[in-house]
């Protein structure tokens, strides 16, 4: 059992904070926020430099180490530009309309269904449509990359040959 420690640069302009087991990355008003509840895990602050230790460890313990330094990482960089999802809507068979109506994500006329499909936008995630493309935005990598992958589920369809039934929304890009 050994202690391990792995130190990150913090950029100019940019806030960490520790409260017991929360990170806080703040710019300006925006501030992003998660929580790593695992044992034996401390955070410290030196200058600017973030210093994540786990003590009396093994190697499997460094590989948890380097995980939240990801996550961390990808906090510090949501906040310099937002994470963009672009997906692209393809239908031959139907014509599929695709909008935004306040907090929902609205499927209508997926194969000649009568019944909209309908999702929960998230609160930190932004969508916008124009005209075949859509973008999700958001400054959390995982809710952007969730949302978007939720939103290629809502339009799948199964038991039809997918060499022939090519509708749906596919992910086209991705931005970090």
């Amino acid at each position: 059992m050994k202690d391990y420690e792995i130190k990150l640069e913090v950029p100019q302009g940019i806030d960490v904070l520790f409260q017991e087991k929360t990170v806080i990355v703040k710019k300006g008003a925006v501030q992003i926020e998660r929580t790593f509840d695992l044992p034996r895990i401390s955070f410290a602050k030196e200058g600017n430099e973030i210093i994540i230790k786990y003590t009396k460890g093994n190697n499997r313990h460094s590989t948890i180490l380097n995980s939240i330094s990801k996550h961390i990482k990808n906090m510090i960089l949501g906040l310099d530009k937002p994470f963009l999802y672009k997906l692209k809507v393809c239908s031959s068979h139907f014509p599929m309309t695709v909008s935004v109506k306040g907090d929902d994500f609205i499927v209508k006329n997926y194969y000649g269904e009568r019944v909209p499909r309908t999702l929960k936008i998230p609160k930190d995630v932004k969508v916008k449509v124009t005209g075949d493309e859509i973008e999700v935005s958001s400054v959390y990598i995982e809710k952007a990359g969730n949302f978007a992958s939720n939103i290629e589920k809502l339009a799948a369809i199964s038991n039809y040959d997918n060499r022939i039934f090519q509708d749906g929304i596919y992910m086209i890009n991705k931005k970090m």
